[in-house]
């Protein structure tokens, strides 16, 4: 069964974006002080919190 180009491209195009989004990721984080990555990491329960009150308004 071949497959649609369209459906070819589009998977390309998602897979080099997550690819791309975990690059800037990385090396954000291997730049930023340690300070920075401990109180990221930290309020990340927060945050986590708060978009689960805000999904469950919708």
């Amino acid at each position: 069964m071949p497959i649609d180009p369209y459906a070819f491209a589009l998977l390309l195009v998602l897979g080099l974006a997550i690819v791309a989004a975990a690059v800037v990721s990385v090396v954000a984080i291997l730049r930023a002080e340690r300070t920075d990555v401990v109180a990221v990491v930290r309020a990340l329960p927060e945050l986590a919190a708060t978009l689960m009150r805000w999904r469950r308004r919708r």
